[in-house]
């Protein structure tokens, strides 16, 4: 039976995936859930074939999904997708308007959670753009907010939405086969088809249409979808933003979305071998949506990974949190696979003594901040801030200042320092009890060693003397964690569940490191 939030822990055993999850009404509805699509765009048919039978291909949670009441699944899904363009050149303000142009055929997937039992849905499901950076289809944000969405009722769809998880390409990550689904597994993938990332846009929108019930099978099975929100995470959200600012506005399938670590610019609305409609440094989301739009940066994403570039105000659908001590890809990027919500993942994260230099085996020991934490009370936010109008409360920016820009793939990007107070933690920023009860400096610093170590930040424990200095005593320590703890809480941003499992972690861990 599905657990709804009691209060009670959800303890299961669950063995760590081997892998790495990187850089791997819709609208409308002011006050409540939508009853469907509104657009009057046209509708190409959409066939939808599934469940596949065996396992489907993706880095993902590890878990056992049956004590939870759940159950996973694999689509497929055709037809023909459109591309688009723009008779001008794309704005920083985000207010474009696309257009469509060519169409082409399109064989893709998706793979969906969802709750068994029809009676423990609550009606929203969270709609993943796969992220490829690895090389291969990887689900960030569903990994990282899992636990939240399992006990909150929602249903996932992990959306194959772009070329190089279908086809492959130039392997990223060692280890990580450059085939795709296709080159992978030939024998389940080999009828998939990707035309190229012109028409990404259009593939997941829909992907969105068949979880709403088009096509000719429902990948939701007996469930209903009442709430529809886009999701991305890091390359993912670069292309959510091109989504939200040139295709949402067509295509009306979403309700929200949850823009997940993204850089200062946006992905190209066109590309190569269509004409290329680059997205310009920096751009912004346009304000004047009528669904909300939740903006979640980790401390990197903000300053050296130069996001601050393209900073907003809140509006009445626009949030964005900025979260101090946390970084891009952290010790929660693997160890979030096998999470079952035992509170062990707390414990690694505290533990000082135990550092980890991450699965590519970094220089320093990598971020073990709390991100997962407060994503989980971003989704918890969202998905109310969908279904009745409530917003999410408002987080502080983290205080940053101009740092020399950084060449990227021949392209001068932002970088910007992000301030530290006496102990090495960001100043500004959402808050948490690991920097403002701090053992350690948790940052989103670029750090060093195999590629893709630059996203992983860094900790770096606190000395004797200066812990000695911070606290009496242990007791006083927890006393402060607990306080701080609560204080979260209390501010919207961290959800009851994870705050007692880091409370209990920081009494069972070693105090020194």
């Amino acid at each position: 039976m599905h657990l709804r939030r009691t209060g009670r822990e959800i303890t299961l055993a669950g063995a760590l995936l081997v892998g790495l999850a990187l850089l791997a009404a819709p609208a409308g509805a002011q006050g409540g859930g939508s009853s469907g699509p509104t657009s009057t765009a046209a509708r190409t048919p959409l066939t939808v074939t599934g469940p596949v039978a065996g396992s489907p291909t993706i880095l993902s949670t590890s878990i056992d999904l049956a004590p939870f009441g759940y159950v996973q699944e694999e689509y497929f899904y055709s037809g023909a997708a459109t591309a688009y363009t723009s008779a001008a050149p794309l704005t920083e303000d985000g207010a474009w308007t696309a257009t469509p142009t060519s169409t082409a055929p399109y064989a893709t997937r998706m793979v969906v959670i969802r709750p068994e039992d029809p009676a423990d849905f609550n009606g929203t499901v969270f709609v993943e753009w796969l992220n490829v950076t690895s090389g291969a289809d990887s689900a960030p944000s569903w990994t990282q907010s899992h636990l939240e969405m399992l006990r909150e009722g929602a249903a996932w769809v992990g959306v194959s939405a772009q070329a190089v998880g279908v086809q492959g390409g130039q392997a990223a990550v060692e280890g990580v086969p450059a085939g795709g689904l296709k080159g992978g597994n030939p024998e389940r993938y080999g009828s998939l088809g990707h035309p190229g990332d012109s028409y990404s846009f259009d593939i997941f929108s829909q992907a969105a249409r068949a979880v709403r019930g088009e096509g000719t099978s429902k990948p939701l099975g007996p469930l209903k979808a009442k709430r529809v929100i886009g999701t991305g995470e890091s390359q993912s959200a670069s292309r959510l933003v091109t989504y939200i600012n040139g295709i949402h506005p067509v295509a009306e399938v979403f309700d929200g979305f949850l823009v997940h670590s993204r850089s200062g610019s946006a992905a190209a609305l066109s590309q190569a071998p269509l004409t290329d409609v680059p997205a310009p440094l920096p751009t912004r989301i346009r304000t004047d949506l009528r669904e909300p739009v939740l903006v979640f940066q980790a401390e990197s994403d903000v300053g050296p990974l130069g996001g601050a570039a393209a900073r907003q105000p809140d509006t009445k659908r626009i949030r964005t949190w900025e979260v101090a001590g946390t970084a891009h890809a952290d010790v929660y990027t693997t160890a979030g696979f096998g999470d079952s919500g035992d509170g062990s993942v707390e414990r690694a994260l505290l533990d000082y003594t135990n550092l980890s230099l991450g699965p590519l085996n970094c220089l320093t020991p990598i971020n073990a901040g709390p991100l997962y934490a407060v994503l989980m009370a971003g989704v918890e936010h969202l998905d109310g801030w969908v279904r009745d109008g409530t917003p999410p409360p408002k987080g502080a920016p983290l205080e940053v200042t101009d740092g020399p820009g950084r060449t990227v793939g021949g392209r001068i990007v932002p970088n910007y320092i992000v301030t530290r107070d006496e102990y090495g933690n960001a100043v500004g920023g959402i808050r948490t009890p690991l920097v403002d009860a701090p053992r350690a400096a948790l940052t989103g610093e670029l750090n060093a060693g195999g590629r893709f170590c630059s996203l992983f930040g860094t900790t770096t424990p606190l000395d004797a003397a200066t812990l000695a200095a911070l606290y009496p005593s242990r007791d006083a320590f927890l006393a402060q964690f607990d306080k701080e703890t609560k204080r979260a809480v209390k501010a919207g941003f961290l959800l009851p569940e994870e705050a007692k499992k880091l409370r209990a972690a920081a009494a069972q861990v070693p105090y020194g490191g």
